[in-house]
């Protein structure tokens, strides 16, 4: 099978295209390099685009079909929740935009009739649950990412019946760690690099609030290593094989809620470093609670979480430490701040 994967060359996309090449499969990639690097994705052939251009539509459904694509899995898009809030139109035109081209190309394409969509737990704002169900309901995202996830899933779903595309949604949670240190990832955008990216630096790591109804007041959330979440990706082709499939939407997660504070916690043992955090206010848009019920996906796709927090922690510093640009000489840092 030929997959193509939009957002290849970034962090969760570059380890999926791993995962693919280790199962067998042919993987192209397009990517406009805007966080990526086109050596993460292991000779896979690369289109360099956005795909949220005008006509980007017309000139997927050309390399599906030059490429014989059989299944797409569309990450692309733009994921930083403070910064959806800043600028909702242009999240609105980037993700939505993106995804109209995505299923556009799919709907003129010949051979390309399964989507796998990097959706998000962010599609359930704040969900009256502890452990969110993928029923829950009001499905109500508190932020322009969220809300484009959530607009994107609908897309797709009216596509199936009158284009044939079979479409399937992963709702992540938190994803973090990393499996080759060489497919660390390269953005400063999620929580543990922006820790480590602090301490390179000689700053003190900050917690964007502490005042929240949570154990120690610092957000809840559920932790995913990258590598389960590529596996998730691969479960999610065989499912869409199906002829008979109950749902469209599932929760990648472990079930279990660990706090901001606890991940700093746990990166001073990993580390080593006696650094000191510095809490500041909240970040808008940050619900303060959110886990995932992963039973859907356990029992529909017999997929499974095999990593935990320690393992996550360790492998995004043993990634950090391995690339010369970021590394922290732990004998001889100080604080400066």
């Amino acid at each position: 099978m030929t997959v193509l994967v939009t957002g290849g060359c970034g962090y969760i996309g570059a380890h999926v295209v791993h995962a693919l090449h280790q199962a067998g499969e042919n993987v192209v990639v397009v990517d406009d390099l805007s966080y990526g690097k086109p050596t993460r994705i292991e000779g896979a052939r690369l289109y360099g685009m956005d795909i949220s251009a005008p006509g980007a539509g017309d000139r997927l459904a050309e390399i599906l079909d030059a490429e014989n694509v059989e299944a797409v899995i569309h990450f692309a898009a733009r994921k930083q929740v403070g910064e959806s809030v800043e600028k909702p139109l242009w999240y609105y035109q980037q993700n939505i935009g993106g995804m109209l081209n995505v299923l556009t190309g799919m709907t003129k394409s010949k051979s390309a009739k399964k989507l796998v969509f990097s959706s998000s737990a962010a599609t359930y704002g704040v969900p009256p649950v502890d452990v969110v169900p993928e029923d829950v309901v009001p499905m109500l995202p508190i932020n322009p990412y969220g809300q484009t996830k959530l607009f994107g899933e609908w897309m797709a779903r009216a596509c199936e019946g009158t284009y044939g595309i079979r479409f399937c949604a992963l709702r992540y949670f938190n994803v973090a760690g990393c499996g080759p240190v060489e497919l660390e990832d390269p953005a400063i955008l999620n929580l543990i690099p922006m820790l480590l990216d602090r301490l390179k630096k000689g700053k003190a790591p900050l917690i964007f609030g502490d005042d929240y109804p949570t154990p120690d007041g610092t957000c809840v959330r559920d932790y995913i290593h990258v590598s389960d979440l590529a596996d998730a990706h691969l479960a999610a082709l065989k499912y869409l094989d199906r002829d008979e499939r109950k749902y469209d939407a599932f929760n990648v997660g472990t079930g279990e809620g660990t706090s901001v504070r606890q991940i700093v916690d746990e990166l001073k043992k990993v580390t080593g470093l006696p650094f000191q955090e510095h809490v500041q206010g909240r970040r808008a848009g940050d619900p303060p609670h959110l886990i995932g019920s992963p039973k859907r996906i356990n029992e529909e796709m017999g997929w499974h979480a095999k990593y935990n927090v320690e393992d996550i922690v360790k492998s995004a510093w043993e990634a950090w430490q391995a690339n010369p640009e970021h590394h922290i000489d732990v004998a001889n840092w100080k604080q400066a701040d």
